[in-house]
């Protein structure tokens, strides 16, 4: 656990504290911790350049961090036995969500994930970030919420 600290407001010192008391401690929890090293990663990536034939680099950790952090935070928890990761957002999915293998309409209806998505620097005309407005569906996201419904069902019928 931190120990977080509060400012009390006070612009003179009470007791040589410095006018700052103690707050109650904050739990990090599992999902905070792979959040910071998540941001640890990402930092060393946006160092990376790439030269020609590359043009356009879709990194959703950036501009759909607001989804992928309420993913993260609703599904990493102790106790948990996994977490879906991905290496290569699809178009349609991770690149429009900030989920993994993040079909949209799962990520919306199934998975209840909130928040808002920005947009990369430079798009492709033809791979434009719409968020959790786009239309289109993700096969690989698809096909992992068949096979996650279809353990529900089994779950439902054992």
């Amino acid at each position: 656990k931190l120990q977080a600290f509060a400012c009390t407001g006070s612009r003179k010192p009470a007791s040589g504290d410095g006018g700052f008391k103690p707050a109650p401690e904050v739990d990090v929890t599992h999902s905070h911790r792979f959040l910071r090293v998540e941001l640890e990663l990402n930092a060393n990536l946006r160092r990376l350049t790439f030269s020609e034939p590359v043009q356009y680099v879709y990194n959703p950790l950036e501009y759909a961090w607001d989804t992928h952090r309420c993913y993260v935070e609703t599904y990493c928890r102790a106790g948990q036995r996994f977490l879906f990761l991905g290496m290569n957002p699809g178009p349609f999915g991770m690149a429009q969500t900030g989920v993994p293998f993040g079909e949209v309409k799962t990520v919306v209806d199934w998975l209840k994930i909130t928040g808002s998505v920005g947009r990369p620097d430079r798009e492709h005309p033809n791979r434009q970030i719409t968020g959790l407005a786009c239309t289109r569906s993700e096969v690989s996201g698809f096909k992992l919420s068949e096979m996650q419904l279809l353990d529900l069902n089994l779950i439902f019928m054992a």
